[in-house]
């Protein structure tokens, strides 16, 4: 069985200005704890000077990480959102790259479509797909949670949302994958414009679907949303295509990776999972604490826009500052025990995983609510499920994910 993360101690042997945390593959192997544990103790606010992404600096405390956060006319999302810069071949834009006005007016475009009232409406088509999922797993044979329960749930979710052609929602998965991957030798996708051709693909098959929508009466999806609003009906095809993978990433990765790291918690963890099967009502609780411990997203990144100082440390204009969700989410300064699992731990919300300011998560609450019913559902069929084997991770220091996990469930 996989370690929890609280059983991982930091390399001491690196000297504190070698230290590079973003290395994917102290992700892939779950590796990465006991460094940022060493960085929110020795130097909170990290400069590395040499990384295959450049100088950056490393923001590791929850207290640090909202104030960089909450202050976007300091620290600017336009030059990218990630630790890895794209070839200005390959930019697109998006409205998490912009600041206001603009921002606000083309996430407004879209946030109807999580609103209270259509949450209420998709709860039900929610419940009724996590029934069907779990009834159709298989019994008494392993199987991969992550793609039969974690993408499908997700992916299905996110056809729904954009009124994408269901036989083919699996292709939303796919350019999801391929978006936020850094393109790397000897990889599936080993050059950036592999990856933009790929992604050009996903261009061409929406534009399809744009030009059905905008000469049709509105409807409640994405792609009616940005057609037939003055915010986003005239954006360039780039811009396009950038809204199109914020809003696929976003509404597939926080879910899908907290639907698989939510079980292997509650494997690693036993005396947990009694204590919701003994009390359901402690379902929201533990969704919010799943969200906090898996950190979906690993980090967001902002660009300096002005001389800033930073817990103590001088921050230069056009400086590369790089918000560890990850780790804030780990403060023991803020958070009680925080490498442990506790589903019905006090201030549970109080977690950064969804981010703070004028970029906080559009889709919190949707992830939230098909956590919310799985988690339902599951306790309702008295489901045993078994985690039968390690989680394959994915080396991303981006999006902090799984590949696979193997699971059993006994009839």
């Amino acid at each position: 069985m996989s370690r929890r993360s609280e059983d991982y101690k930091a390399d001491d042997i690196i000297p504190l200005s070698e230290l590079d945390v973003s290395e994917g593959r102290r992700f892939q192997d779950d590796s990465i704890w006991g460094f940022f544990d060493r960085l929110r103790r020795e130097d909170p606010v990290h400069y590395c000077k040499d990384s295959p992404h450049g100088p950056y600096w490393s923001v590791t405390k929850y207290r640090d990480i909202v104030a960089v956060d909450t202050n976007h006319k300091a620290f600017s999302s336009k030059q990218g959102v990630t630790i890895v810069d794209v070839p200005d071949k390959h930019w697109t834009q998006s409205f998490i790259k912009m600041g206001p006005p603009k921002h606000a007016e083309q996430r407004n475009t879209v946030s109807p479509i999580v609103g209270p009232e259509s949450l209420t409406k998709l709860e039900t088509l929610i419940r009724s797909r996590v029934r069907a999922i779990l009834d159709g797993l298989p019994r008494n044979e392993a199987f991969n949670w992550v793609d039969m329960v974690s993408i499908e749930l997700t992916t299905q979710m996110l056809a729904t949302l954009f009124d994408f052609p269901f036989e083919d929602r699996r292709l939303l998965t796919y350019w999801s994958d391929v978006a936020v991957t850094t393109p790397k030798a000897g990889h599936a996708i080993d050059s950036w414009d592999k990856r933009s051709t790929i992604l050009s693909e996903c261009l061409d098959y929406f534009t399809k679907l744009w030009n059905e929508r905008i000469n049709a009466e509105p409807r409640l999806d994405l792609i009616s949303l940005m057609a037939h609003s003055p915010a986003t009906r005239h954006m360039k095809p780039s811009e396009f295509l950038g809204n199109l993978i914020l809003l696929i990433v976003g509404g597939n990765d926080t879910t899908r990776n907290s639907i698989t790291g939510g079980l292997l918690f509650m494997s690693q963890y036993p005396s947990e999972l009694r204590k919701l099967a003994d009390n359901p009502k402690l379902v929201s609780s533990a969704v919010s604490e799943i969200i906090r411990y898996q950190t979906p997203i690993a980090h967001m990144r902002r660009t300096a826009a002005v001389d800033s100082i930073v817990g103590g440390k001088q921050i230069r204009k056009g400086d590369k500052v790089v918000m560890w969700y990850i780790s804030g989410n780990r403060d023991e300064e803020i958070i009680e025990n925080a490498n442990s699992f506790v589903i019905d731990r006090k201030n549970v919300r109080q977690h950064l995983s969804f981010g703070f300011g004028i970029h906080r998560c559009l889709g919190r609450h949707l992830a939230e609510l098909q956590l919310r019913v799985l988690w339902e559902e599951i306790l309702d069929a008295r489901l045993e499920i078994e985690v039968v084997g390690e989680p394959e991770r994915i080396a991303s220091n981006f999006v902090h994910g799984y590949s696979a996990l193997p699971v059993r469930i006994e009839a």
